[in-house]
This record gives structure tokens, sequence and C-alpha cells, in this order.
């Protein structure tokens, strides 16, 4: 059975028109990369979790910002690696300057037995939907195609 994640996106209306919030993945794999390394904020589901509440608990972690709202469903995608990610989409408005993330801890540099720290989520921010198509993992484009289409 392929992995699943559980994620939201967040949007917000602008006056210069529809924005969403992307996160980037924290740790030295992800430090130089950024078109394509975008996600929106997601992460596995808890054994016999909801894949609603994982999809905010996993919102919480990796921003700091508990998200409320209006939920809208969202078609599940598969992602180059097999995982499907289910999505929801939600409006709101966080300052991502502000997120605070949990953290993970891996071998850096490999094969050098130390332990590092380094946090899930490196930054944040809110982009228009061309320049959020550029920047998000590929298969998760389709979730802004999607809420496009929701909330039009």
């Amino acid at each position: 059975m392929p992995a699943m994640s559980s994620g939201l996106l967040m949007f917000r209306r602008s006056p210069k028109g529809l924005q969403v919030l992307l996160v980037h993945p924290g740790g030295p794999f992800w430090k130089n990369k950024d078109a394509g390394a975008w996600t929106i904020p997601k992460g596995l589901a808890i054994d016999g979790e909801d894949l609603l509440a994982a999809a905010q608990r996993e919102f919480e972690e990796e921003t700091g910002f508990k998200p409320s709202g209006e939920f809208i469903a969202l078609a599940p995608i598969k992602q180059k690696s097999g995982k499907v990610v289910h999505a929801w989409a939600v409006e709101g408005n966080i300052d991502p300057a502000k997120i605070r993330c949990n953290m993970f801890e891996m071998e850096w540099p490999p094969k050098s037995g130390k332990r590092a720290q380094f946090p899930e989520v490196d930054r944040a921010e809110f982009f228009d939907l061309e320049t959020a198509r550029s920047r998000i993992n590929p298969a998760q484009a389709a979730l802004l195609d999607q809420l496009a289409q929701a909330i039009s």
C-alpha cells in the first residue's frame, strides 16, 4: 500500500488575486533547492487517524498556527514517489515570518556518526498561483488547479 499524507492548502484573497501558502522543507538536502521543492504543509497520518484531523495537526506542527475555517476537500494526488496526498483547502491568513515547527534529527554529515537537528520547515511564503506553480512539487500543482476551480 502506498504511503499516504494529509495536508492543507491555505489560501487568501488579496488585491493582487488569489495567493497560497507553501512551505519549504528544512534540512541539508533541501537547503539549496527552490523550484519544485516547496509543498503544502502535510505529513503522515497516525494509524487510524482521520485524514482531515491529520492534515490539521500537520499544518499546526509545521507552521505553529492552528487552522480553522471551512475545509474544502480536494481530490487526492499521487507524487512521483508513489505517496498519495489527501488535501483540503482552507481560507486563512498567517504571518509566514512567524512560523514555528517541529525539529527532526538525522546523521549529518552523512557517515560521520554525528547527529544534528533541523527544522521540518525552514520557511513559508504566500505565492500567487503562477509563482506557486513554479515552486511547488510538480505533482502538487494539480491541487492549485483544484483550488482555483473550487472557489471560482
